[in-house]
């Protein structure tokens, strides 16, 4: 459907979206009792990773607007939203959470408040905010708008990530120094605010949040480690981070007595039981309070955060939806759009900040799921293969056990089997004959060929919202987290998203000798490295950096700032009518593609022979095989956005029989 006719046929594609997902519904809800209590390990795996950022960003919100908002209400929003989009959502797999970007909006959002109607009804003018946001989101989905997402290309996903970096590095390093000095409000003659016990405290802040940071960029590596089973490694790559607080967390309470109280400084929030925190709940009430220009005036943001929301809510379910994870429901893009309408206006007559789709949580939810269902479905294969083994049947038998497995688990017809199983039929199939059928292994063959499978169903969304407002309930000890602590792991989210990023990646390229550049294509690398001229690369990243040092500089504008969102939405005006005049169209296509392909890294000839090409010692058979599990295939596959990449051999191994006179390619 194109947007011309999206205009002309309202509410066509909201009511596609319904037909198709109704259709599915109850298989959603089903699907789950297969899983068990396997379904727990996802749930709580995406628990951990939204409730973190959630409550990060509450502190961060908290700050901004003096108290008026903070963690409680953030986890609030998260929970409600979650909730109601499992329940009633297109897309299940789909996380929602309050995000940075919300953040930023609402601190605006303040500051032009606390000077125009007053800080008392801050939260009733934004409530104004969210009525006309949610409006602009119901027109967006009525003439069936995300018809032009794809016109969102990389170039600003990548640009609008990195902006989120910056501001993430930013905020991490305004926390840290604020550890230094006396708060806003706070009386300066407290001992604990005295010079020797403050500067203790600002030491003590970097300690803490560069000992998160490296700690918890150490675990999330966990499943690449040499040491440990597959189990522990799986185990700390999953919930190392959130295990990380806690532990950082138990070590600034082993400070010694002599030490005041609020030394270091921690989590500053209302109870949720609280006057000021019950008073968000009857916001309502206030909103007939605003003066008519106000109301009138908030429209201005509200197109600002209605096109960040249709932007980020829409990419993130594309990611949560991507075409290798093989999903069989079908999409609900404009009818999700609507829904979240609702939701915004939900929490805006609530007096809480919205929540839209997130990432990376919303990719890493469905990548959870997948592993779930591969290794039910592999565990299932490698039992009928091995009892096809022990039986001595041929390999064509052995492949029909698991082909009737893989029909049987996913109701799918036999032609649409065989397709998704060509690639492990032909590696069975080709152990059938001579001295190689010894050493067939079923089990390496099905890791290595059974297509990614997820187990589409709602009930792990549904739990892991509710577990996020249980968290609530548990606001005296979230509250026991030291600031610092938070604010090392808004390094540890920045510093976590950069890989994958193409972007990232290329301003790391400048900086490598062009008598280097061999060693990038030695690694697994982005296929522009050898497809696309240096010098254009140069101008396409130079090109980018300016643009995000402009938007970065617009965040900086006081009130004005509300409008950093413009310039990504200029981005589409740019890219398809100015780019094209700068860059080879070829190029401007390896720069901007819609999917990370990558290239599998190829050594250069020395002198010296490379470890494949040296004997190696004769293990007899008595070394293990490898253990690899599915989660750590995955991970290898999937950059930090949640994309996952597509690998291929270079298109110029060809040329590599004779020894390269220099870095080729680049």
């Amino acid at each position: 459907m194109t947007m011309d006719q999206g205009v002309t046929t309202p509410f066509s594609g909201m009511l596609n979206d319904v037909k198709g997902r109704l259709a599915c519904y109850k298989k959603d809800w089903i699907d789950t009792c297969g899983s068990g209590a396997r379904i727990l390990a996802p749930t709580a795996y995406i628990f951990f990773a939204s409730a973190l950022p959630v409550i990060a960003f509450g502190e961060q919100l908290s700050r901004e607007t003096d108290g008026s908002l903070s963690t409680s209400e953030t986890l609030a929003s998260t929970a409600i939203c979650g909730v109601i989009h499992s329940i009633f959502g297109g897309q299940p797999l789909l996380i929602l959470g309050v995000a940075e970007p919300t953040i930023i909006m609402y601190a605006y959002l303040y500051n032009f408040a606390k000077h125009s109607v007053g800080k008392e009804l801050y939260l009733a003018w934004a409530g104004w905010v969210c009525v006309w946001t949610a409006l602009m989101l119901f027109i967006l989905a009525i003439f069936n708008a995300c018809t032009i997402i794809t016109r969102f290309t990389r170039v600003a996903g990548e640009l609008f990530g990195m902006l989120i970096t910056v501001l993430f590095i930013q905020e991490a390093i305004k926390g840290v120094v604020s550890e230094f000095n006396i708060p806003t409000g706070e009386n300066a003659s407290d001992e604990k605010y005295q010079f020797q016990w403050l500067y203790t405290n600002g030491l003590l802040a970097v300690i803490f949040s560069f000992g998160l940071l490296i700690t918890a960029l150490k675990s999330r590596k966990a499943r690449s480690w040499r040491y440990g089973s597959g189990w522990f490694r799986s185990f700390i790559a999953d919930y190392g981070v959130p295990m990380m607080v806690v532990v950082w967390t138990a070590l600034s309470y082993s400070i010694p007595s002599q030490i005041p109280t609020g030394v270091p400084r921690r989590l500053f929030c209302p109870l949720p039981w609280e006057p000021e925190s019950l008073y968000h709940w009857t916001v309502i009430n206030d909103m007939g309070k605003i003066p008519a220009g106000y109301i009138f005036a908030a429209i201005i943001p509200a197109m600002m955060i209605a096109g960040l929301y249709f932007f980020d809510h829409s990419v993130a379910s594309q990611l949560a939806q991507q075409k290798e994870f093989n999903l069989k429901n079908p999409s609900a893009y404009h009818y999700d759009i609507f829904l979240l309408g609702v939701m915004t206006l939900l929490c805006g007559l609530l007096g809480l900040p919205p929540s839209n789709g997130v990432l990376p949580q919303s990719p890493m939810h469905t990548r959870s799921l997948a592993v779930l269902k591969r290794q039910i479905m592999r565990k299932k294969m490698v039992k009928s293969a091995k009892e096809g083994i022990k039986e001595q049947a041929s390999n064509s038998e052995i492949y029909g056990r698991m082909h009737a497995v893989f029909i049987e688990m996913e109701g799918a017809p036999s032609h649409v089997a065989d397709k998704e199983l060509a690639n492990l039929k032909e590696a069975v199939l080709s152990h059938e004959d001579g001295e190689a059928n010894d050493n067939f292994d079923p089990e390496k063959c099905i890791d290595l060929h059974l297509p990614v499978r997820v187990n589409e169903q709602r009930v792990s969304n549904l739990l892991q919202s509710i577990l996020v407002g249980l968290s609530i309930c548990i606001m005296p000890v979230i509250k026991m987290i030291p600031s610092s602590v938070l604010w090392g792991y808004f390094a540890y989210m920045a510093i976590d998203s950069l890989p994958g990023n193409q972007f990232w990646e290329r301003i790391l390229l400048l900086f490598v000798p062009p008598g280097r550049r061999f060693k990038v294509i030695q690694g697994f690398h982005a296929s522009f490295v050898e497809s696309v001229p240096f010098k254009y690369i140069f101008m396409f990243t130079i090109f980018q950096l300016a643009y995000l040092l402009m938007c970065f500089g617009i965040t900086w504008i006081p009130i004005a700032g509300i409008l950093f969102p413009l310039p990504f939405f200029l981005l589409i005006s740019i890219r398809e009518h100015i780019l094209p005049k700068i860059f080879p169209a070829h190029c401007l296509q390896e720069l901007d593609a819609a999917e990370y392909e990558e290239i599998i890294g190829r050594s250069f000839r020395t002198r010296s022979l490379s470890l494949t090409d040296r004997e190696l010692p004769d293990t007899n058979g008595d070394e293990a095989s490898p253990d690899v599990s599915s989660a750590e295939i995955l991970d290898e596959m999937t950059t930090r956005r949640g994309e996952l990449k597509h690998r291929s051999v270079s298109f110029n191994d060809r040329q590599l029989q004779a020894i390269p006179e220099g870095p080729a390619g680049v």
